[in-house]
C-alpha cells in the first residue's frame, strides 16, 4: 500500500497520512491520493476542488476555516514547500470530542498528508519563512457557506506556535466559536 492512515490518537476521526516515496538517484515519486485506497479506509468523498496557497514569513495563520452544511467541506491537506502547524478541531453538537484539536506537522520534507472531515474546523501556522499548502476539498468554495471562528478562541485554547500572528482582515474579526453560526450535529457510527 504506498500510504500508511493512522488516525489520530485525540480525534480518530481525522486521519494522519504518510506517503510512501519511491526514490533514486532522480529524486522519488509518491502517491497522494487514489481512491481506492481513500475508500477502503472509509473516506468515500467525492473531491470537487484543490486549493493551493503560498504564504510569506513564518507565523502567518490561515483560519480557523469552515463552511457549513449543506456544502461542508472535508479537506486532504498537504504542504509542498516549508512546514505548517495544520490543526483540525471537531465542532459537531454532540459529538464525545466536540471543542478537542489536534495539529500535526506537515512539511515537504516530512510529506504527511491530513485528512479534515467535514464537521471541523481546519487552519495552519507557517513554521518556515515561505510555505505553500495544497489541498482537495469535498465541496466548492461558497462564499455564502463559509464561516470563520477566531485563531484565539478561548473554548478550543489551541497552543499555537506564535502568538503574535500575521492575519488577514477577515480572520483577525473572526467570532468565538461560541458566536460562529454552526449546523453540524455529531452522528453515531452504528
Amino acid at each position: 500500500m504506498p500510504v500508511a492512515f493512522q488516525p489520530h490518537p485525540k480525534l480518530p476521526d481525522v486521519l494522519v497520512l504518510e506517503p510512501r516515496a519511491f526514490g533514486d538517484d532522480r529524486g522519488w515519486f509518491m502517491e497522494t491520493y487514489k481512491r481506492s485506497e481513500f475508500e477502503a479506509k472509509g473516506i468515500a468523498h467525492e473531491f470537487r476542488q484543490d486549493n493551493h496557497s503560498r504564504s510569506v514569513g513564518k507565523g502567518v495563520i490561515r483560519g480557523l476555516h469552515y463552511q457549513k452544511d449543506p456544502l461542508a467541506q472535508g479537506k486532504l491537506v498537504r504542504c509542498t514547500v516549508g512546514a505548517v502547524f495544520d490543526v483540525a478541531a471537531d465542532i459537531r453538537r454532540g459529538s464525545p470530542t466536540y471543542g478537542k484539536w489536534v495539529a500535526v506537522e506537515l512539511s515537504a520534507e516530512n510529506r504527511k498528508i491530513l485528512w479534515v472531515p467535514p464537521g471541523f474546523l481546519h487552519g495552519f501556522c507557517t513554521l518556515s519563512d515561505v510555505t505553500e499548502v495544497v489541498y482537495k476539498t469535498t465541496a466548492e468554495y461558497s462564499p455564502s457557506h463559509e464561516r470563520i471562528v477566531r485563531w484565539d478562541d478561548p473554548q478550543l485554547a489551541i497552543t499555537w506556535p506564535t502568538r503574535t500572528p500575521l492575519l488577514s482582515p477577515k480572520d483577525a474579526e473572526a467570532p468565538a466559536l461560541a458566536d460562529a453560526e454552526n449546523n453540524f450535529q455529531w452522528k453515531q457510527s452504528s
